[in-house]
């Protein structure tokens, strides 16, 4: 299963995503990310919070959903809803849900703020994506309608 993380500038929470997906998923699930505008940089702070995680941070870049190098069968979209962000729709036959981070890279405060707010998205998304990870992923993957459920159900039960 191919999983796109989309938001507008690919530059801090999809890429978050990308990564952290990647770098637990079990054999045959992979994660993309892209944006609808690219910011056309990777968030130096994003790059560093995966190093300390130990994730491999290197390759990540800032890209558009209109040169993804596979077609996805989930979208998910991961713009912050309370911060008046628009989330791209992505258009295709795709099991679509939305799992709402705020934006770390619109934070403004001290370092220590600021890198609470990565650590904060970060950290959101990781247990989101563990939880997808614990379900009963090869029945799910038959079931359409019960992946997408799992996948709503995920997104309003994990803050």
């Amino acid at each position: 299963m191919n999983v796109l993380f989309l938001c507008t500038g690919n530059s801090c929470r999809s890429i978050l995503g990308e990564a952290t997906f990647n770098h637990i998923a079990p054999a045959g699930w992979h994660a993309m990310s892209a944006g609808s505008k690219p910011t056309g940089y990777v968030h130096p702070r994003s790059l560093a919070l995966l190093a300390k995680e130990g994730i491999a941070a290197e390759g990540y870049h800032s890209k558009s959903w209109e040169n993804l190098p596979t077609t996805p069968d989930i979208v998910i979209t991961v713009c912050g809803s309370a911060a008046g962000e628009t989330c791209p729709a992505y258009l295709g036959p795709v099991i679509r849900t939305h799992w709402g981070v705020e934006d770390p890279a619109h934070v403004k405060g001290t370092d220590e703020e600021i890198d609470a707010a990565f650590v904060k998205a970060y950290s959101i998304l990781r247990r989101r994506i563990e939880a997808l990870f614990a379900l009963p992923l090869e029945q799910l993957k038959h079931d359409k309608t019960a992946l997408k459920a799992a996948l709503d159900t995920i997104a309003n039960s994990i803050a």
